[in-house]
């Protein structure tokens, strides 16, 4: 006779998994011996449970489908807890199995005890502490439910002697938990009263998130009947900026001016599929429609005239045909003047800076950007390297971009990459990470040793925790705490059998990623790069301009003048001598 964990994992695999993501441990010994007995599931074995977390986020916003981590009981599961929350704040389907302490002891305060139902209760749409034997076919079958259907994590409580327990097979784990398919969109009522909004504004800008994603077609026909700047949030800009004759970029923190602008002078504007969550980029004056599938973020960034219910695809499908087309296209034909102007200026900056060191991070991104295949994944650390992939990163409609980008947690570049690796072993995988980031989950660089993962890792090496400074700046405070002391990041690469190369000289650049790139295997390309260049928002406020210069005052008080050279050379006298 079976035992449960051999019934768990044939639910899994009829459900189409074909990884589980974690570290082994005592508490997950019957759950992973089944792995090993099942042919068609593979047990990606990484050095910390966070990765694993991040991992299988990656792995689901890839694929589309169920992803699967596992962790031991007490701190073994819980280190997943970051990266769970990253998959939920992402949404993503991710089934987690925490394992857990004898059910006896439960409740004594035992070795390794927590509650895990509990702890991840903020970061889950379902969590469960599984019993009895009998309870488990039926809770698994509801989490993984519950994953797909609402994009989330799911979280499942196993003591670790039940996986052991023999059990026969049951109707909740013979038949696969596939996620439905229908068609949600607005009643014609509500659409009409849309159309009426959209029909009567001269001026219409559509800000899109990740909400569009499969329908990029049916966004260029609405823009094309409102003669519409089309403006995305982050997280849509794999979806929305390729082959679009209406882009005008991003908004947001890491924007660009002609996004910000293309919202602010809208009299209506066409939210799809975004919970853009700044306030300060909205319009002002604007009537506002927003679509989005879930109907609780309706209305929750700022105050909208209309709610829709529905997905993006189907949403437009049914509103379209009630636009009228409009002729008048002054207000889009600013914006793509306006939006032309700004990409010239930062396309400018990602060059060769007449081989002057530092290198220009933004070099390294366009550089990487030019050199990648047309169906790459990019991975990226929050902070400067976010807001390098935003902006010199093209997407193509084949390559994707996946980074914390609602959680906003450091360290996720590398993690996500060997998530995403290992689902595509034949795409390149780039990631984008910073020098804090990676070092504080520089073990996984082993585990692409170990999974033969050939992700290739360019590493923003400022010395520093280049984005905090930046916020520093922005209230006026001297920086403090950010200094780095690194490594050679390419000789401990080598060290562990990785292609590594450090570059300090442009010039020498471009032949260092090329190396990497074809290089059969994991790569890390450490790049020493300018600690003070300026990531600059496209609206600055008053106080930010007031917190500069009290930076500058602070910093030359409390004895750093150098500092501030620094700064001023960086990001004036280079724009001077352009």
């Amino acid at each position: 006779m079976a035992t449960v964990a051999d019934h768990v994992i044939e639910a899994l695999r009829i459900s189409g998994v074909h990884r589980v993501y974690g570290l082994p441990g005592d508490s997950l010994n019957g759950f992973t011996d089944a792995i090993r007995r099942c042919s068609e599931i593979s047990w990606q074995h990484v050095r910390h449970e966070e990765t694993a977390g991040f991992a299988a986020a990656a792995d689901a916003a890839l694929t589309g489908g169920l992803a699967v981590c596992a962790g031991s009981c007490g701190p073994g599961n819980l280190h997943l807890i970051n990266g769970l929350f990253d998959a939920q704040r992402s949404r993503v389907p991710v089934l987690a199995i925490a394992a857990h302490i004898p059910r006896s002891e439960i409740g004594s305060e035992y070795f390794q005890e927590t509650h895990p139902q509990d702890l991840f209760r903020e970061c889950s749409v379902y969590r469960e502490l599984v019993s009895t034997a009998e309870m488990l076919p039926r809770i698994l079958e509801m989490a993984m439910r519950a994953a797909v259907e609402e994009s989330g994590v799911a979280v499942v409580v196993v003591p670790g002697e039940i996986f052991l327990e023999k059990a026969d097979a049951s109707g909740w784990s013979t038949r696969p938990v596939v996620a439905t398919r229908s068609v949600v969109r607005p009643d014609d009522e509500s659409l009409q009263r849309a159309a009426a909004i959209l029909n009567e504004a001269e001026a219409v800008t559509i800000l899109g998130g990740a909400g569009v994603a499969g329908s990029h077609g049916a966004l260029i026909d609405m823009a094309a009947t409102l003669n519409a700047p089309i403006v995305h949030a982050l997280r849509g800009k794999e979806f929305i900026e390729y082959d679009n004759p209406y882009d005008v970029g991003m908004t947001g923190l890491l924007g660009f001016a002609s996004g910000y602008k293309a919202i602010k002078e809208s009299d209506a504007l066409l939210m799809l599929g975004t919970d853009f969550p700044y306030q300060q980029f909205y319009p002002d004056n604007a009537k506002v429609i927003q679509v989005d599938i879930r109907g609780r973020n309706l209305g929750r960034r700022t105050p909208i005239d209309i709610g829709l219910v529905g997905t993006v695809k189907d949403t437009l499908a049914a509103l379209t045909p009630l636009v009228r087309q409009k002729t008048q296209r002054e207000h889009l034909d600013r914006a793509l003047r306006h939006y032309a102007k700004t990409r010239k200026r930062l396309d400018e900056l990602a060059v060769n800076d007449r081989d002057r060191t530092p290198i220009r991070p933004e070099y390294v991104a366009g550089l990487a950007n030019q050199l990648a295949t047309d169906d790459a994944v990019f991975t990226v650390d929050v902070g400067s390297p976010t807001v390098w992939a935003a902006r010199y990163v093209a997407m193509n409609g084949r390559r994707r971009l996946v980074g914390s980008f609602n959680h906003g947690t450091m360290a996720c570049a590398l993690p996500l990459a060997i998530g995403a690796q290992t689902a595509y072993p034949g795409r390149q995988v780039i990631a984008l990470a910073g020098d804090g980031g990676l070092t504080m989950m520089f073990g996984e660089l082993v585990t692409l040793i170990q999974n033969r993962l050939p992700v290739k890792v360019i590493v923003f090496n400022n010395s520093s925790l280049n984005f905090v400074e930046l916020e520093m700046k922005a209230a006026g405070i001297v920086n403090f705490g950010t200094d780095l002391v690194n490594p050679d990041f390419a000789a401990v690469a080598q060290a562990m059998g990785i292609f590594g190369r450090r570059v300090e000289q442009p010039s020498d650049l471009e032949q260092a990623l090329t190396d990497a790139f074809t290089h059969d295997g994991p790569a890390v390309i450490d790049v020493v790069t300018a600690r003070q260049e300026l990531s600059i928002p496209p609206a600055i406020t008053v106080e930010q301009a007031k917190g500069f210069s009290l930076y500058a005052i602070r910093t030359i008080l409390a004895g750093r003048a150098d500092e501030l050279l620094d700064l001023v050379t960086t990001n004036v006298a280079r724009r001077i001598l352009d």
